[in-house]
């Protein structure tokens, strides 16, 4: 059984066969799904998608490529929203610094706003960052006694992984794990103590070797477990049930 804990069901790209394909994914021993909000639209869509499927959870939160127009009207409504049963974090937030479209000081102020909120309604947070490992890193060590976190999608070095795990936070781990040139990521894999390991697809989006260039789906993430199990010298089935609890534990899944 497999914990896929970072997936965006919501996507255009599911459109056909979303309700087709859910179904499928737990007959095939995907257990658990968190559908990821990246704002208000999606946030709302994943607890449309939570409420439908038993195993389907959802966070709620703007990724910070979509702060550019964020309000505290927006703040409000994941307030109101966290207070679904299964709502599981605030999410996905934090830094992205690659396509540079949102002034940094705008990203910066939000993702504090948004953790200040996770902080006050008692959930975790999942973490994006891209290309702004120092200001992500500054920002979370503010915050990190205060407010439970997984960095989703792991792009950092070692010693990054390190000093996230140091201060009592998650690393997540996609399907780039898979792919030739993943040396920073393997690098991190190793580094970073099984206990606080979590796999994800981010579904669409990265489908891992062999699978690359095609939608990813959640299908997938045995790939994933398959890669970290090589590189901890442990089974597939170890990877699975370890990082299935791991993220039980973190999102506070009851069994």
């Amino acid at each position: 059984m497999f914990y896929d804990t970072h997936a965006h069901f919501d996507d255009e790209r599911f459109n056909e066969d979303r309700h087709i394909l859910l179904p499928q994914l737990y007959e095939a021993g995907i257990s658990l799904i968190n559908n990821i909000g990246c704002d208000v639209p999606s946030s709302k869509a994943s607890v449309a998608l939570a409420e439908q499927y038993p195993f389907v959870y959802a966070t709620v939160g703007h990724w910070p490529g979509n702060t550019g127009d964020m309000t505290e009207a927006d703040i409000d409504t994941y307030r109101s929203l966290a207070a679904h049963p299964k709502v599981v974090a605030i999410g996905e937030i934090g830094l992205d610094y690659y396509y540079d479209d949102v002034p940094h000081d705008h990203q910066k102020y939000w993702f504090e706003r948004q953790l200040a909120l996770a902080d006050e309604v008692g959930l975790p947070v999942v973490i994006h960052e891209r290309d702004a490992h120092g200001d992500g890193l500054e920002i979370v060590r503010k915050w990190a006694n205060k407010v439970p976190g997984v960095f989703h999608c792991f792009s950092g070095s070692a010693e990054m992984a390190k000093e996230i795990v140091r201060m009592g936070w998650y690393v997540s781990f996609t399907g780039v794990v898979t792919f030739k040139n993943a040396r920073r990521a393997l690098e991190a894999v190793a580094a970073v103590p099984m206990d606080r390991i979590m796999i994800e697809t981010d579904s669409p989006y990265m489908a891992p070797t062999p699978y690359r260039g095609k939608r990813n789906h959640s299908g997938y993430v045995p790939k994933v477990a398959e890669k970290i199990a090589e590189i901890k010298g442990l089974t597939t089935e170890q990877v699975a049930a370890i990082t299935t609890e791991n993220g039980r534990r973190f999102f506070r899944i009851p069994d």
